[in-house]
């Protein structure tokens, strides 16, 4: 019997996007060669009319470059650190409200790494910053920058290594130009038993801050499990879905925040597992286990009555067993459920048998109504590497000040091969040019990038 989703190709899709969402490169500004030796995340911050990127060059070294909009021309930074062949050591950066960037990365339980700007905007002043609070600083993973509704800047990050660590939260003070703590608390602890591996917090349509986690028990990644969720409005005072109050830290023995018991070799993984709305803003939470016949399907849970109802979206006849550590590729993706411009409510995918594009999703089953295929081809040439090496592909990274829909959306661009367990290659691929692109109507082309992840830890 064929799949559902084989099924639903075959019909003719009543949906389309608008003419003015259909992805068409405006521009495509050379930056310098980039280091395309292996699978390593960058970064692109648009702020106003400048423009900031943080990569690696053909010499392994982290670079900050900026522009203003409306040059071509580019100033560089090259700072001391020298990326090795982990891909956990992507580059995160943000801006705060006085206009100082901010940066860290390079940093797989490593002591910590983090520039700050002397002068707004300015990044010949980048200076390395050796401590933020000063405290649980030695082996630091996972770093992430994020505001709040008033624009308060926080950095979060997990202090120990995988299966026995905890997530802090730092928050800054644009006044004085420094951090502090911003509980008392860790996040997460996982009791010296397991760690946590968190998505977001996301800032919601409803003004909560929203997040969604596994644990795993060690650094073999079939060990994820326990899918859960929790929200706060100020990431201090956290609870369930449904109110329920939930203490701090966090633990795999808070009942409250359990969505789905995915037991150890269940299919579900780190990061692939996200949090959307739905039409009437409702949270729906997107993964993928294994089914009853013990095939990989994605699934998307909803809180209804009071109780999260969990809905099988896909209906596919193919198992994705993982194991084992270091960076892996994927066999199946998938983004988070989004309500498009026009009302309708969408959700990305990729599967390495059944192809990628785009569901339609119906609001009240969360089912496939239809489906729209492509993916990163929409861009054409542009998404074909510059060489013949093998396993070579083009990564794409949207703009962190992207908002969701409308407008042009700037991304960047660069060549890397195939995630390798983060072994060192014998041979690596010359340096490729990065490019920042300039995309009209990226509605789509953001929508099925936002399923493609680089790898799990």
């Amino acid at each position: 019997m064929r799949s559902l989703l084989l099924l639903m190709i075959t019909l003719s899709s009543s949906f389309t996007f608008a003419e003015d969402s259909l992805p068409s490169v405006v521009s495509a500004v050379e930056v310098a060669p980039a280091w395309s030796g292996h699978s390593v995340g960058y970064c692109l911050l648009t702020q106003n009319d400048h423009q900031f990127l943080a990569y690696y060059d053909h010499e392994q070294r982290m670079v900050v470059a900026s522009r203003r909009l409306d040059s071509t021309t580019w100033k560089f930074k090259r700072l001391k650190e020298k990326v090795n062949w982990d891909s956990h050591h992507y580059i995160t950066m943000a801006m705060d409200t006085a206009g100082y960037l901010h940066l860290s990365g390079n940093m797989h339980s490593d002591p910590l790494i983090y520039y700050r700007t002397e002068i707004p905007y300015d990044i010949d002043s980048l200076t390395r910053v050796n401590r933020m609070v000063g405290q649980d600083e030695v082996k630091c993973t996972y770093p992430q920058f994020l505001f709040d509704g008033a624009g308060e800047l926080y950095f979060i990050y997990r202090s120990g290594k995988s299966g026995d660590g905890v997530q802090l939260v730092n928050r800054y003070d644009v006044a004085s130009r420094t951090w502090n703590r911003h509980l008392d608390t860790p996040l997460f602890d996982g009791i010296g038993r397991v760690s946590c591996y968190p998505e977001g917090p996301i800032l919601g349509p409803d003004g909560y801050f929203h997040l969604i986690w596994v644990w795993r028990e060690s650094g073999a990644c079939e060990t994820n499990h326990l899918l859960c969720y929790a929200r706060s409005k100020d990431l201090v005072h956290w609870e369930s879905a449904t109110g329920e109050a939930i203490a701090l830290p966090m633990t795999p023995d808070s009942a409250a925040t359990i969505v789905d018991p995915v037991p150890v070799e269940g299919g579900m993984i780190n990061e692939s597992t996200v949090v959307g709305f739905d039409g009437k803003g409702r949270t729906v939470l997107s993964y993928h286990k294994f089914d009853a016949k013990g095939n990989t399907q994605i699934y998307n849970a909803r809180v209804e009555d009071g109780v999260w109802n969990i809905y099988q979206t896909s209906d596919w006849e193919h198992r994705w067993f993982f194991s084992g550590g270091g960076t892996i590729e994927v066999d199946v993706d998938l983004g988070p459920v989004r309500v498009s411009r026009d009302g309708n409510l969408l959700q990305g995918y990729k599967h390495v048998k059944y192809g990628d594009g785009v569901w339609v999703l119906d609001e009240q089953t969360l089912k496939p109504r239809e489906i729209i295929s492509g993916g990163a081809p929409l861009l054409g040439t542009h998404n074909t590497p510059s060489s013949d090496y093998p396993d070579l592909r083009v990564r794409w990274k949207a703009d962190e000040q992207n908002s969701l829909l409308g407008g042009n959306h700037y991304f960047l661009r660069w060549e890397a091969p195939l995630v390798n367990r983060d072994a060192q290659r014998d041979r690596v691929a010359n340096p490729a040019m990065l490019r920042v692109y300039e995309v009209k109507g990226a509605e789509r082309f953001d929508l099925e990038l936002s399923c493609i992840h680089d790898g799990y830890f």
